[in-house]
């Protein structure tokens, strides 16, 4: 018993680095594509849009971080944070799957401790945990791409987790654990 506890551990263990090795590669993998990355925004809460190239000749780029960490910010409280680039980096990729270049629909990017709080209070499907206030989430919708074929390319994506909301019209994208709910 305590051997195949062990052997299981093992098998985990070797599972999780092979994970965390394959997401260390994302970035690389995702470069092969075009020498430059730039997304759009447009954040359904503050009315703000954003443009910014933020990944050029295999390095991130300052400023262009800096654009979509301020749109990603939680506006409730005003507070940047930055944003985990593999997001973006997912959001990127996901956005090519798709074949779409256009603006993408923000609703919901960093969240701080105390607004993931106050949300919780109101609503059962907030986590207490949230990989929003770790500055590793999104919640999007794509003009023009069915909720339900944004969800499936994020999902043959096979990164991070994907949430479908219908009810409230948005997909949720997190770095986490490749998971689906």
């Amino acid at each position: 018993m305590l051997e195949q506890e062990i052997s299981r551990r093992r098998l985990l263990l070797g599972a999780g680095c092979l994970m965390g090795t394959s997401l260390l590669s994302f970035p690389a993998m995702a470069s092969r594509s075009t020498s430059g990355r730039e997304l759009s925004f447009f954040n359904l809460n503050t009315g703000e849009r954003v443009q910014a190239s933020y990944w050029e000749n295999g390095h991130y780029l300052r400023d262009g971080l800096a654009e979509l960490n301020h749109i990603f910010r939680d506006y409730r409280r005003n507070e940047v944070f930055n944003i985990d680039k593999k997001l973006f980096d997912q959001l990127f990729l996901l956005q090519h799957k798709l074949g779409r270049q256009g603006e993408i629909q923000l609703i919901s990017g960093y969240r701080s401790p105390q607004t993931n709080n106050q949300k919780r209070r109101k609503s059962r499907g907030v986590a207490k945990h949230s990989y929003h206030t770790l500055g590793q989430a999104v919640d999007v919708r794509i003009p023009g791409v069915q909720l339900a074929h944004l969800r499936k390319a994020a999902l043959n994506l096979k990164v991070g987790g994907v949430g479908y909301y219908p009810s409230d019209n948005f997909v949720h994208l997190d770095t986490g654990p490749v998971r689906s709910w």
